[in-house]
């Protein structure tokens, strides 16, 4: 690790000077508001799918748990690592790429799954007889135990490839584009090539079921108003769609970026900082309030589970 010593030093070093020159540091106050909003809102959708036994017995609402889930692993990861560079926190380098692992695996998870809903949506859609038939739920947490597994293989390969090179020292700023970053300094493991196959196969099934979904539905008359039920959906999912798939983007322009010598390396931390401080939690904000709002049955599920709760307060007062 000798040469990479210096290398992530010079990273860290030049990054912690063009944030405090800035003073990114302030981005934190977003951060923590989203975060917060998103703490207050998931569990609450978490608990309303779990205890209903019908809902846990539709594929997508364990969909949309496994999402919210995923959301709510990256949120707790990210906002610790993003607490401990705010006070300049010392941590083993190992324990920064575990942590830029976890992230790798949540954020693919929390993507894989809003493109399974898509192809979910798409199945209900065009099978509508079959598709209480499809799938279990056994079946589907197995496949969603799957996802889990596939999204945690390839960085977490990364990370014992590298666990030779591994430096004993501690890093100040841990930040997943400097990790990832550094593999691609190294040439290891093909960083760009396993975002670019992903984010294509994702997109590419998304198209295909929202243009076969239009297809299947265009002689029922259900796109002719201009605020059907079909129309506000899709809308909605499309908002979600953009708002998960724009950061990945952003991401992968980053690592591309990185190192370039005609890029400015504060140009590399704001576009980092807003990324990794706004957009990236910007779905993880919107998801819970807008799955609450368009699903009917979680929205059922929820009155309920407040209606019981304040009857059991009145209970106890009296």
């Amino acid at each position: 690790m000798t040469s990479s010593r210096p290398l992530i030093s010079n990273l860290t070093m030049d990054w912690i000077e063009s944030m405090e020159r800035w003073h990114l540091h302030l981005f934190c106050i977003p951060t923590a508001v989203i975060s917060f909003a998103t703490f207050i809102a998931s569990p609450v959708l978490l608990v309303c799918i779990f205890l209903s036994r019908a809902l846990r017995r539709e594929t997508r609402y364990l969909l949309v748990a496994n999402t919210l889930i995923a959301d709510m692993l990256f949120l707790i990861l990210n906002l610790v690592t993003l607490i401990g560079n705010a006070v300049r926190a010392e941590i083993p380098w190992f324990v920064c790429e575990l942590f830029t692992t976890l992230l790798v695996t949540a954020y693919s998870c929390a993507i894989i799954t809003v493109t399974l809903m898509v192809v979910d949506t798409f199945a209900a859609v065009r099978w509508p007889l079959q598709y209480h038939n499809l799938l279990s739920p056994a079946q589907t947490n197995c496949i969603l135990g799957v996802v889990w597994l596939l999204c945690a293989i390839y960085p977490f390969t990364l990370m014992m490839m590298m666990k030779a090179e591994l430096s004993n020292d501690n890093v100040t700023v841990c930040l997943a584009l400097i990790s990832l970053g550094f593999f691609k300094v190294k040439n290891i493991g093909g960083i760009d090539m396993y975002f670019l196959v992903a984010a294509l196969t994702c997109t590419f099934l998304i198209f295909y079921c929202y243009i076969r979904l239009y297809m299947v539905t265009r002689m029922q008359g259900i796109w002719h108003s201009r605020f059907s039920r079909a129309r506000v959906t899709v809308l909605v999912h499309g908002v979600l769609l953009l708002l998960y798939f724009a950061p990945g983007f952003v991401f992968a322009l980053e690592i591309y970026i990185f190192q370039k010598k005609n890029v400015s390396q504060d140009l590399r931390v704001w576009i980092s900082t807003v990324n990794a401080n706004f957009l990236m939690l910007l779905p993880r904000a919107f998801a819970p309030y807008l799955y609450g709002l368009r699903y009917r049955e979680i929205s059922e599920s929820l009155t309920l589970l407040l209606h019981r709760h304040r009857r059991n307060r009145e209970n106890t007062l009296s």
